[in-house]
């Protein structure tokens, strides 16, 4: 116990304590360094849960070594330690809630709980609040986020249904295409009786069945360099679900300019590939893939086939990286590239670097244009 005092007095001399009306949540990184059995009491809103002892291995996929960060915990204790640990590790803008959130709710401050979402929401997402790394202040991260979904085929499908199930309480379908006979081998989204009808659509009417509390809008409409800020603007995260390297290529650079997160998938016959692409955290799409191939090069699944069940498999995969980021739980595959073999059943994660001369994220300062790729396809 001495040593503890010790620990924690050194931290308190040399780090930064805000009081509860100093804290400003909307810019910073709010992270809630307590254990999981603590969080049923309640926790502020918008908050990671990340344990202190954890946070160091964690923290890099939530902020960099500029990003403002806010810590707290029960009093104010550990918050401070975790605080003074962060800024030996480099991370400059770090500071402490003073008094932890027993004083900011004893001083009649809002914090998220269980009670606050409701019996039928509580029973609907029972499964999730008994996890120590969601409960109730994680669920209600869901129902506040929105996620931009850009395609309602093979990949967009499942996630989309794995979204709106987990409780994420807004999504934007992006789809100009029509559902066609062929599509439903694959695209569980859309019916029999949806065929001829733009998947925007299709894809809500089937969202809606499955949890009447997800806010959906459609969007029939291609993404272009023209309208790709406006329509992915105010998302928290973005699936990629394209079937084109044009769109592909212009969701990287927009996502650049948004700093939005973007989860890529892809399938080719057997095959296919899951990535998080963190604006600026990591590589993007164009570290990997600087120029889109030809034409011969790059055939779409009419043209090369694919196994029904394989974008199921890696629409879920990207469904999992969306939540990770919303709760801020887990490792996304940030500057990982996961492949997966359907006939081997195997799966193999290869480490991918950002390119510091990369034309897109090379320069933070300066993001990219954005510009229509289909010219060079």
């Amino acid at each position: 116990m001495d040593q503890y005092r010790h620990i924690l007095q050194a931290a308190q001399a040399r780090i930064t304590e805000v009081d509860p009306d100093e804290a400003t949540l909307d810019s910073a990184v709010v992270i809630d360094v307590r254990e999981p059995h603590e969080l049923a009491i309640g926790a502020l809103p918008g908050a990671h849960a990340i344990p202190w002892r954890d946070l160091a291995e964690r923290i890099a996929g939530l902020a960099d070594a500029d990003t403002p960060i806010l810590l707290y915990c029960a009093v104010g204790e550990r918050s401070a330690i975790a605080a003074a640990d962060l800024e030996d590790r480099g991370y400059e803008r770090v500071a402490s809630l003073a008094g932890g959130i027993k004083r900011w709710m004893a001083e009649g401050r809002p914090t998220i709980s269980t009670t606050e979402l409701g019996a039928d929401l509580r029973h609907r997402y029972a499964r999730h609040i008994v996890l120590p790394q969601v409960g109730a202040a994680g669920q209600a991260k869901l129902i506040n986020s929105r996620v931009a979904i850009v395609g309602a085929g093979g990949l967009g499908s499942p996630a989309a249904m794995y979204l709106a199930a987990a409780g994420v309480g807004g999504l934007t379908i992006i789809d100009d295409d029509r559902v066609d006979l062929s599509n439903l081998q694959r695209q569980i989204l859309h019916r029999t009786a949806d065929i001829g009808v733009t998947k925007a659509d299709s894809g809500a009417a089937t969202i809606a069945q499955l949890n009447p509390h997800v806010t959906i809008t459609t969007c029939a409409q291609r993404l272009s360099s023209a309208n790709a800020e406006e329509i992915l603007a105010n998302h928290d995260a973005v699936i990629d679900g394209s079937d084109n390297l044009p769109t592909r290529y212009l969701l990287n650079d927009a996502s650049l300019r948004l700093r939005i997160p973007v989860v890529h998938g892809s399938v080719f016959r057997f095959e296919g590939q899951v990535s998080v692409f963190q604006p600026y955290a990591g590589p993007c799409y164009r570290c990997l893939f600087p120029e889109p191939p030809s034409p011969e090069l790059a055939p779409n699944c009419a043209e090369a086939g694919v196994f029904g069940v394989l974008p199921g498999v890696i629409g879920t995969m990207q469904a999992t990286e969306i939540l990770k980021l919303l709760l801020g739980v887990g490792t996304p595959l940030v500057g990982r590239l996961l492949t997966y073999d359907a006939l081997e059943q195997s799966t193999l994660t290869v480490r991918v670097m950002q390119d510091p001369n990369c034309p897109a994220c090379g320069d933070e300062a300066n993001p990219p244009e954005l510009r229509d790729e289909r010219e060079y396809c």
